[in-house]
């Protein structure tokens, strides 16, 4: 869901290129702004457009941070670090397992 968002949103940064140069002709054409100015123009407006994007991208990556955390649903993340400390305590089982004589032996953490 959240790679479609990303996608559509650049989508819209393309149209919004296309949009500008529109907007910025139809301007040339009235006498608003000289053709000199015109590339500028539309330069400041895509990048304006892409930090408008930037940040709601980013607001969307917090909402569903906070979603999930909410929801108590594990990121990967949070997967990776439980799986690396996983194996790191089954290391030290084993380690301690070996000093005492003991004789179970722990299979490797597996990983999807």
């Amino acid at each position: 869901m959240f790679e479609k968002a990303l996608s559509l949103g650049l989508g819209f940064a393309a149209a919004s290129k296309e949009q500008a140069e529109k907007f910025v002709d139809e301007m040339v054409k009235k006498g608003e702004v000289n053709k000199a100015e015109s590339q500028k123009l539309v330069e400041d407006l895509v990048r304006k457009g892409q930090e408008a994007q930037s940040s709601l991208e980013e607001k969307v990556r917090g909402t569903l941070r906070q979603m999930l955390h909410e929801m108590n649903i594990m990121t990967k993340d949070d997967y990776v670090r439980l799986t690396q400390r996983i194996g790191e305590l089954e290391r030290r089982v084993t380690e301690l397992e070996g000093q005492s004589g003991g004789t179970a032996q722990l299979l490797p953490p597996t990983y999807p």
